[in-house]
């Protein structure tokens, strides 16, 4: 498939109790970009919809288990890890930001290891978007607020950036 469609993932968790919260901004924004698009139902693993050189894909299990349905995706697809753009949190970035990234590793985050382990190659494109609170007093883990519901003013930070994307 290189060259034709990309296969772009957001990453998220599923279920209401995570709708919302910084550690599913990936999948926030793929939905953003995907705009009105119909979803359709892969075997319980994913979310997908297409629209012209683009295949958008939501899992539906958790952040540690992403690469399940990433490579389902890419297999359904026949996409290969070269034609995935992984869309996700970091917390190593200010809100605010993003950083685009080609063949590099997880940097600890356990979702976008998962992809890359199931996919086989750190090939994939990821777009990391910033979650990390600027300024902080002391840096806190990234499991201090990862899971908390994104505030309106980060929304708005975040809506500009997928506007860009």
């Amino acid at each position: 498939m290189t060259g034709a469609k990309k296969l772009v993932i957001g990453l998220g968790n599923p279920g209401p109790e995570y709708e919302g919260t910084y550690h599913s901004v990936g999948a926030l924004a793929v939905r953003a970009i995907a705009g009105p698009l119909p979803w359709k139902p892969y075997r319980k693993l994913f979310l997908s919809a297409e629209a012209g050189a683009a295949i958008f894909v939501l899992p539906l299990v958790f952040m540690n288990e992403s690469g399940r349905a990433a490579a389902a995706a890419a297999k359904k697809f026949g996409a290969a890890a070269a034609d995935v753009i992984l869309i996700h949190d970091d917390s190593d970035l200010p809100v605010g930001s993003y950083k685009i990234s080609v063949g590099r590793g997880s940097a600890g985050h356990k979702g976008v290891q998962s992809v890359i382990d199931a996919l086989g190659a750190p090939a994939i494109t990821r777009i990391r978007i910033g979650i990390r609170p600027p300024r902080e007093a002391r840096r806190r883990k990234a499991g201090e607020f990862v899971l908390k519901k994104i505030s309106p003013r980060d929304r708005a930070a975040f809506e500009r950036i997928f506007a860009s994307l």
